[in-house]
């Protein structure tokens, strides 16, 4: 079945001719790039937004990914921290995020020639609350993944059984989904958030994400590894290290990292708004 994805995706590539692939670096786009490369040569094209949301590791392994691909790269800047809808953090935040970044690569895909606008939007998050997504639409961008229903767990299948190192990366969304809806997001806790990411990862561990509220910061961890994580860790240096990056107070979650988790607020206004 997944096979016949495949065959189905590279058709797609086949019959648009030209593509500008909107590229971040996760396994979904990257698949994406992948396939539009192995279609299209030369006639495809990767593009990554960079803004204070995207964490500067994201961008070197985007640039890495590419390279070894072999699909041409470049990098243009997107400016989502001057519009204060989307740093207000509305519950459509990634509405006005996903807005920036097409306004940015539409009309850079018309003057270089491309005539599609491609994501790595999978079967899966159509299922999910992703505003960004309607604003792709509403700019004429395609999802190929989504087109041919592929869902996450075959883009990874997919993106070993065509050789790709990266299959099994961890999901990377952007800092932004760290902080909880209504709290403003500006550069320097981006930056905070990134750092403490970065450094957690630098010990070790690699699905996890430091959320921020306030003052606080709490560690979610994958729910197998957090007692491996309290006994074998240096918990004051960990904290020293946090509150050099600005935070005060340093949790850890004992639930454990489930993406998506801070939408839960959401489920329950729906609910409450229902009874």
């Amino acid at each position: 079945m997944v096979i016949g994805k495949l065959e189905q995706l590279k058709a797609l590539f086949a019959e648009m001719e030209q593509a500008l692939i909107a590229y971040s670096g996760g396994v979904d786009s990257t698949l994406v790039a992948k396939i539009a490369y192995d279609v299209l040569g030369d006639r495809a094209l990767a593009i990554t937004a960079v803004s204070p949301s995207l964490l500067p590791e994201e961008l070197e392994d985007a640039k890495i990914q590419a390279a070894t691909i072999g699909i041409s790269h470049k990098i243009v800047q997107t400016h989502e921290m001057d519009n204060p809808n989307y740093t207000s953090n509305p519950v459509n935040r990634c509405y006005f995020c996903k807005s920036e970044l097409h306004d940015t690569l539409k009309p850079l895909a018309v003057e270089l020639g491309y005539p599609y606008v491609v994501d790595g939007v999978n079967a899966d998050d159509l299922h999910d609350y992703r505003p960004g997504i309607q604003a792709a639409k509403e700019r004429g961008a395609r999802s190929p993944l989504a087109e041919v229903g592929v869902s996450k767990a075959e883009v990874r299948q997919l993106s070993q059984q065509l050789g790709l190192p990266w299959w099994d990366k961890p999901a990377q969304p952007c800092l932004s989904s760290r902080f909880p809806y209504g709290e403003e997001i500006t550069v320097a806790k981006l930056q905070r958030v990134g750092r403490a990411e970065i450094y957690l990862r630098k010990l070790g561990w690699q699905n996890l994400r430091v959320r921020s509220e306030g003052d606080t910061a709490r560690i979610e961890l994958s729910p197998e590894q957090i007692k491996e994580f309290i006994l074998t860790t240096d918990l004051p240096s960990v904290v020293s290290v946090f509150q050099d990056f600005g935070f005060i107070y340093i949790t850890l979650d004992l639930e454990g990292y489930r993406s998506g988790k801070l939408n839960q607020v959401l489920n329950r206004q729906a609910l409450g708004a229902k009874s």
